[in-house]
């Protein structure tokens, strides 16, 4: 199976222009945040979305914890898809499908440790998909995604066998790096912010670079599996 890749982090037409031309499966644009890169205003976010050619995802990622205020900011904003970076109240996320039963939801899992596993179940009857990142909402200024740090793709390996939604891998990505975390997650996406940028702004080379390095990867592993 080709692993989809998600480009994170858009901050303008022409970067999602940009990232398309490169192959890319989604774009993810970045609401208020409490800390993290990559942020935009709604309006802008509401732009972008409307011009993202189909079948490419346009992602919504908010940091809203309820129900209303998430489908109040996805009406805001008109994406695709909303990727839901707290840990939010299960009876949220159960609300939320019930308010947007159309709109493509994501929850994002922060791989701190073997608790993430626990999740799966908490959040699977709700959504269509989880995202594992590398964040860390306990702390004092929140961490929700955008850290550049990888966490333990062993964990992550182990959440991609358990659940039975598909998986997007995120947390320090880069060009270098990219098969290694397909041959040991083996997820269904791959998504990065940092990792195909140079001085902050989306780098067309590292871009080339990223889409080479996943294409080998499923080659690689596509000829394994039918060996």
């Amino acid at each position: 199976m080709r692993t989809r890749v998600k480009i994170c982090c858009i901050a303008s037409a022409e970067e999602a222009a940009m990232a398309v031309k490169a192959g890319a499966d989604a774009l993810g644009l970045v609401a208020r945040m409490p800390s993290g890169p990559g942020p935009i205003p709604d309006a802008r976010i509401a732009e972008i979305a409307q011009a993202v050619p189909p079948p490419v995802s346009s992602f919504l990622l908010t940091s809203e914890t309820t129900a209303e205020a998430i489908s109040d900011h996805v009406r805001a904003t008109r994406p695709t898809t909303v990727q839901i970076v707290s840990h939010i109240d299960p009876a949220e996320s159960a609300r939320l499908a019930e308010l947007q039963p159309h709109l493509r939801r994501v929850q994002v899992i922060h791989v701190e440790d073997r608790g993430a596993l626990e999740l799966i179940q908490t959040y699977s009857p709700h959504v269509h998909a989880f995202l594992l990142d590398s964040g860390r909402p306990g702390a004092a200024v929140p961490e929700l995604g955008g850290t550049g740090r990888a966490h333990d793709w062993s964990v992550s390996a182990d959440f991609v066998q358990a659940s039975d939604r598909p998986v997007f891998l995120a947390g320090g990505l880069t060009p270098e790096n990219a098969a290694e975390a397909i041959r040991q997650v083996r997820p269904y996406g791959l998504d990065l912010c940092s990792g195909v940028r140079r001085d902050g702004r989306l780098d067309p080379d590292r871009l080339a670079a990223f889409f080479a390095a996943v294409s080998r990867a499923d080659q690689e592993t596509g000829a394994k599996n039918s060996a």
